[in-house]
């Protein structure tokens, strides 16, 4: 089980979250995002974790930016990969003339399961690595992109779950509902932001450790 702390804004988080075993780590370019970070503040950290053997990898987040910009941004931060949380066409992931093909997922929010497989069918790229994610699945809300701290339909999940390899679980997971989460859906990866927070864009290092302590244990 792979874990994500995404929505990292200060090193002091980043490092928490790799030491306590954090196979990647988001980093959010949407500025209407209660957990967005600017260019160089992401730059300046990653540059530091680089500097790790454990560095996990690294995921910049974005909504409805154009491939070229993101491509541009993955460069000058050093990061591992794009995850696409807005309506981008699948185009951007899926296509070998991609500038992002091969370093980028999609996330969803579907309202139903024919709406899942049907963009699943769409966005989901082959798994590359072991290490690399294929898919998101998030919470549908009509208009936050992630973080709204609401659980989505782990049936839902499940399903792709078994047919996607590398299918990762986002929306509303919290220590108290980790373990039951990974055990109904069983997922290549689970994704925390809001759950582990002590308040928006810092997180609390107790619950950090112990969410990925407990996904892991799953």
């Amino acid at each position: 089980m792979k874990v994500k702390i995404c929505g990292i804004t200060n090193l002091d988080d980043a490092l928490v979250a790799t030491e306590a075993g954090a196979d990647f780590l988001g980093f959010i370019f949407y500025p209407p995002s209660k957990r967005a970070i600017d260019i160089p503040s992401a730059r300046q950290i990653i540059n530091i974790l680089r500097l790790r053997d454990d560095c996990p990898s690294l995921v910049g987040v974005f909504v409805n930016e154009n491939a070229d910009r993101m491509a541009q941004i993955l460069e000058f931060c050093h990061l591992d990969l794009a995850q696409l949380s807005g309506e981008e066409v699948p185009f951007m992931v899926a296509d070998e003339q991609s500038l992002l093909y091969g370093r980028s997922y999609k996330a969803l929010r579907p309202t139903s399961i024919e709406v899942a497989e049907a963009e699943a069918e769409w966005y989901a790229v082959p798994q590359k690595t072991a290490y690399q994610p294929t898919l998101l699945i998030d919470t549908y809300h009509p208009t936050l992109r992630g973080g709204t701290g609401e659980t989505g339909n782990w049936e839902i999940s499940a399903t792709l779950a078994q047919s996607i390899p590398g299918l990762m679980l986002a929306g509303g997971l919290a220590v108290e509902n980790i373990v039951e989460a990974v055990k109904t859906v069983r997922p290549f990866a689970v994704d925390v932001a809001s759950g582990v927070e002590a308040k928006p864009g810092k997180k609390d290092h107790n619950l950090v450790r112990e969410f990925i302590r407990l996904a892991m244990a799953a």
